[in-house]
């Protein structure tokens, strides 16, 4: 796991600079469509049964983040300017999605 060791909020992405010299600029709307809450995402009851999660894919243009909070050594909690504040977002998990916007034409 890599961990960041600068997060900053400039405009309208969350700039991530990580241990090992990777710089990450996150638009701040696709990070509240990713969250890894229950609320965004859904979760499976004990038969496998998809409840709840009636946001993927919702736009969330104009959203914003306007804090966040370090959990543990392993992950943030991001508050965005919609009043979203569950998911936690592990290091990894954002390492992931700035790999996948890294990618051509995934901006």
């Amino acid at each position: 796991m890599v961990k960041p060791e600068d997060i900053q909020l400039i405009g309208t992405e969350v700039a991530i600079r990580w241990a090992d010299g990777v710089e990450d600029f996150l638009p701040m709307d696709k990070l509240r469509a990713l969250s890894p809450s229950a609320e965004t995402q859904g979760e499976h009851d004990l038969l496998g049964n998809l409840i709840g999660g009636g946001e993927p894919g919702r736009d969330f243009s104009g959203v914003t983040v306007i804090g966040y909070v370090p959990i543990g050594g392993y992950a943030i909690q991001f508050n965005f300017s919609d009043g979203h504040r569950t998911g936690i977002y592990s290091f990894d998990y954002l390492r992931e999605i700035g790999e996948r916007l890294r990618e051509p034409g995934n901006r």
